[in-house]
């Protein structure tokens, strides 16, 4: 595979894959940064199991499906790479002008988009500790693709980047700081790509510069996180070591006084993994009533289930909080954004979490709440003291775009 382009060929690059490796699953869309199109999407699940599934979209097509053991993360980018060729849309074309990786940790060093090299690579191999069922999956593939393409930039977009503008003053723990240093102990935040995607779009829809804006964004999916930002930067957000802290989330707990895992391991005899997979994994909606899909939840509520009725009580009194604590952190709100999965599509959570904020100069119209829309909308009442907005998040178009402008640097 040649190195080698013309300047007319450079130019006329526009194409971007973006890749989001997981511990057993790639998820991969292939963008022209000219108009922002998705030319492809796909998705490799259950890699390393006999049931392994491939399911590739190209632009204007039905979806194909493979099904059949993909053995690792090496076969699963090579299947992909052969669906994309099928659309003639091959790995080795000449449009493409570099691959984008999502990288869950950035930790401290990595505040922005980055060209990935022999050093940076070892970066974020040292960041495992702290990152231990993400950033392994994004390593494998990181040098699954530059084996594929070792001609093109591989460029990683941090999870935590957006989030390195917090003061220390809101990214400090207090502990010692000399155990809390020695071991990166400090409130990282995660999500960044689409908090940062967010806060732009809301400020295209609010029609003022971004500079010049205060909002609370909340993600709110079966992960979630709420932030501060100010002028375009993050002041303070939800999540913190990991995306353990924070917001109630669909399996995760959030907000939990440490001494709990103290107590599970002295009255319990529970282990460390024992306490870090309920926290995880058993806890949130799903630990409260069984179930983390709000739709399921909000069904049930209505139906007069009281354990359904308990968790999204508890799921909406912290959402309260964080949005009465950031309103406190920015001293003035332009605005406040529901974007992710349960943000953008549960009418029922936006009216509950804003109701009885009207003294913040919170209100949702119940009109325009309840349309079910995929483009950023505002849901305020005319004349609103304060926006409340639901702005769709692009995490995937959020990668290209950076990736893409550090490409033609």
């Amino acid at each position: 595979m040649s190195t080698n382009r013309d300047t007319t060929t450079e130019e006329a690059a526009s194409r971007v894959l973006v890749l989001n490796s997981g511990s057993s699953s790639v998820k991969y869309q292939l963008l022209d940064m000219r108009d922002r199109s998705r030319l492809a999407t796909g998705l490799v699940e259950r890699i390393g199991e006999s049931s392994s599934r491939l399911v590739h979209t190209p632009q204007d097509g039905e979806p194909r499906e493979r099904t059949g053991r993909i053995a690792d993360h090496d076969q699963a980018l090579k299947a992909a790479a052969e669906e994309l060729a099928a659309d003639g849309l091959g790995l080795d074309s000449p449009e493409l002008v570099a691959i984008g990786h999502r990288v869950v940790h950035g930790g401290l060093k990595f505040s922005e988009p980055t060209v990935i090299t022999d050093e940076v690579l070892k970066e974020i191999e040292r960041l495992v500790p702290v990152a231990p069922l993400h950033n392994p999956a994004n390593i494998t593939g990181i040098r699954t693709a530059q084996a594929l393409r070792p001609d093109l930039p591989q460029v990683a977009v941090f999870d935590t980047a957006f989030h390195r503008s917090m003061p220390e003053h809101a990214a400090r723990y207090a502990i010692d700081v000399e155990t809390a240093d020695a071991h990166r102990i400090r409130r990282y935040g995660f999500h960044g790509t689409s908090h940062a995607y967010v806060s732009r779009r809301a400020a295209e829809l609010l029609g003022r510069p971004v500079e010049e804006l205060n909002l609370i964004v909340l993600h709110l999916g079966n992960g979630a996180s709420a932030s501060a930002v100010a002028g375009g930067k993050c002041v303070d957000t939800s999540m913190g070591l990991t995306p353990l802290e924070g917001l109630v989330m669909g399996t995760r707990s959030g907000d939990i006084d440490p001494a709990v895992t103290f107590h599970l391991k002295r009255v319990a005899g529970m282990s460390a993994d024992e306490i870090d997979a309920l926290l995880n994994q058993r806890s949130g909606l799903v630990g409260l009533c069984g179930d983390n899909d709000m739709r399921e939840i909000r069904r049930r509520v209505d139906e007069g289930d009281e354990r359904a009725a308990l968790a999204f009580a508890v799921y909406i009194h912290r959402l309260k909080k964080y949005i009465g604590a950031y309103a406190a952190v920015l001293g003035r709100v332009d605005a406040v954004v529901f974007t992710a999965g349960v943000g953008e599509n549960s009418a029922p959570v936006r009216e509950a979490a804003v109701a009885g904020l009207e003294g913040f100069g919170l209100a949702v119209d119940p009109g325009r709440n309840a349309v079910r829309s995929g483009e950023p909308r505002l849901i305020s009442p005319g004349g609103a003291r304060v926006a409340v907005a639901v702005v769709p998040t692009d995490e995937e178009l959020e990668i290209a775009r950076q990736t893409f402008a550090l490409a033609h640097n």
